[in-house]
């Protein structure tokens, strides 16, 4: 790929929407913007850019030197393949019930975020909400306070810049230091930037990573009002996340009526969202447990937790700065843990198969003669029926989402419905 240029790299079909370039660009000569495609890219101004090369060098859709990276971040290559470097592996909640509740699953990283702003180990915490006045897209920003901490909990289920807001974090106070709360794509992006940006190195002193399968484009919450015939206008107030755990999509009207969808309901995750509106970067990344950041949080889908209607958090610590951190929350009363195996961990969150399907991922992209990224890992071997798999995938995901065909959608998941309950009466006769 020739030139060092972002449009380089958006062109290619490689851009994660992540932000980074827009917020390294020394001359704020990109901008992201929401997409024909319902994700964020960059918009590049040709008049203020100097072609420096900064926003080719951070970007990690690109390229991730995963190998380098976790020399100078952990001192060592993973010895664990699937989840990536770590000291322990635990499930857990925040012992505070209101935030335990009003977060996606146990609300660790809100109140880890409370208590090392209160412990003044950071200033202030890079996070992310919906917008007040525009409530289906997101706002990232810093949060000072703990009450604005806690407005940035819970999940959202659609595109977010958030590294874009690494300018701010650029410009706050020399003394300062802040946490960055990202996905796998933010986190990769960040650590790229602090590798040629001393500055914004010191100013990071945490790093909390969140579990990602995907992330749904803007099209998957159209797609879930046009089904329930509420109008984007009418809403005053959103939540992918909402109603303890699992929980479900919140919706409130300017009108005040409500509107609920449950998390596993066919029409939402359970299908919609997690068999279509996959951005077609998301499926070439193998880092779902994002592996470079200090500590990783999802969901502990577990069968031992089936009847927790409150929340638990599953964590990967991967270093000193993690452990240091989770063990004082503990020691003062403010989470619970309980120490895990890696076996568990897996079992949660499907690592393996996601690894394992990347490698015809990539294969399938070249065969179609599209880019693919450029990771300094190896990767699994894939075998025959995760090329099949991920071929049926990308057909179904790169045709149904787009507008005219979205009645097929509900075929679809009527017919996985049928073919489920059937599924489900062979099994128990």
């Amino acid at each position: 790929m020739n030139g060092k240029n972002i449009k380089k790299i958006q062109n290619a079909g490689l851009c994660t929407g992540c932000g980074t370039c827009a917020g390294m660009c020394p001359n704020s000569a990109i901008k992201m913007v929401i997409s024909s495609k319902g994700t964020y890219m960059p918009q590049l101004d040709n008049k203020n850019c100097n072609q420096c090369g900064i926003c080719f060098d951070v970007c990690p859709g690109y390229s991730v030197d995963f190998k380098g990276l976790n020399m100078e971040i952990f001192g060592k290559e993973p010895g664990d393949t699937l989840i990536g470097n770590n000291l322990n592996c635990y499930i857990g909640y925040a012992t505070d019930y209101k935030i335990r509740y009003n977060s996606a699953s146990g609300g660790l990283v809100t109140q880890l975020l409370i208590f090392a702003l209160e412990k003044g180990i950071i200033n202030g915490a890079l996070v992310t909400k919906m917008k007040d006045d525009r409530p289906l897209e997101p706002e990232t920003f810093i949060a000072r306070t703990r009450k604005e901490i806690e407005e940035a909990s819970k999940s959202k289920y659609c595109p977010v810049p958030v590294n874009a807001m690494l300018k701010e974090i650029l410009k706050s106070k020399t003394e300062e230091k802040i946490a960055v709360v990202g996905l796998p794509c933010h986190i990769q992006g960040i650590r790229k930037a602090e590798r040629i940006n001393e500055n914004l190195r010191k100013k990071i002193v945490l790093h909390f990573g969140l579990i990602c399968n995907h992330t749904p484009s803007f099209f998957a919450t159209e797609f879930l009002l046009k089904k329930m015939k509420v109008r984007k206008e009418e809403i005053k107030k959103l939540d992918y996340r909402d109603g303890g755990w699992p929980g479900g999509m919140s919706i409130v009207l300017k009108n005040n009526s409500k509107f609920f969808v449950p998390f596993w309901s066919p029409n939402y995750w359970g299908i919609v969202f997690n068999s279509f509106f996959f951005p077609e970067r998301c499926t070439l990344c193998g880092d779902k447990a994002c592996e470079l950041a200090d500590i990783s949080f999802g969901d502990a889908w577990l069968p031992e937790l089936a009847d927790d209607r409150i929340g638990t958090s599953l964590i990967i610590s991967r270093n000193m700065i993690g452990e240091e951190i989770l063990k004082n929350a503990v020691a003062e009363g403010k989470i619970k843990l309980k120490k895990v195996s890696i076996d568990k961990v897996l079992q949660s969150q499907g690592l393996y198969s996601v690894k394992k399907l990347l490698k015809a991922r990539m294969f399938l992209f070249a065969l179609l003669g599209k880019k693919t990224p450029i990771y300094n890992e190896k990767l699994l071997d894939s075998d025959l029926s995760d090329y099949l798999r991920v071929m049926i995938f990308h057909l179904l995901n790169c045709t149904l989402p787009k507008k005219p065909l979205w009645r097929f959608i509900d075929m679809y998941s009527t017919s996985m419905k049928l073919l489920s309950t059937v599924k489900h009466k062979f099994l128990s006769t």
